[in-house]
């Protein structure tokens, strides 16, 4: 999903724009999603693409969504990210390149990761209770 800045500013709000188009982050310890509990999938707030799973959530102690791996291997994609005088690795939305957050490598296994994802990225669809 290709839209413009102005088409994207239009749909989301500012705080999501921010985060999600902008590259911004949300502060540590705010986000709807850090404490989230409930078994579910996490999905891209500007595209509903599935992202994460619940299973693969755990608590950091980052104070944002940590996850040890994406759905599957192609819901995201990385890049280096050399802002704020660090090098990290950017995580975004395969379908519309929408912000996410980032990846480190001191995560739980089975990975070693720790995908860290700003909770405005993300739209939590709860799984059907049966």
């Amino acid at each position: 999903m290709k839209l413009s800045e102005e088409e994207w500013k239009k749909r989301l709000d500012p705080a999501t724009f921010e985060v999600a188009r902008q590259k911004g982050t949300e502060r540590a310890f705010t986000g709807k999603y850090y404490q989230e509990k409930r078994s579910g999938l996490y999905r891209c707030v500007c595209c509903n693409a599935p992202l994460f799973s619940s299973k693969t959530k755990y608590e950091s102690g980052s104070g944002w969504p940590s996850f040890y791996e994406p759905v599957d291997g192609r819901s995201v994609t990385e890049e280096t990210d050399t802002s704020h005088g660090m090098i990290r690795t950017e995580v975004m939305c395969r379908e519309c390149d929408a912000h996410l957050g980032h990846v480190f490598a001191d995560g739980p296994q089975p990975t070693g990761l720790r995908y860290c994802i700003n909770s405005l990225s993300l739209h939590f669809e709860p799984a059907q209770e049966s």
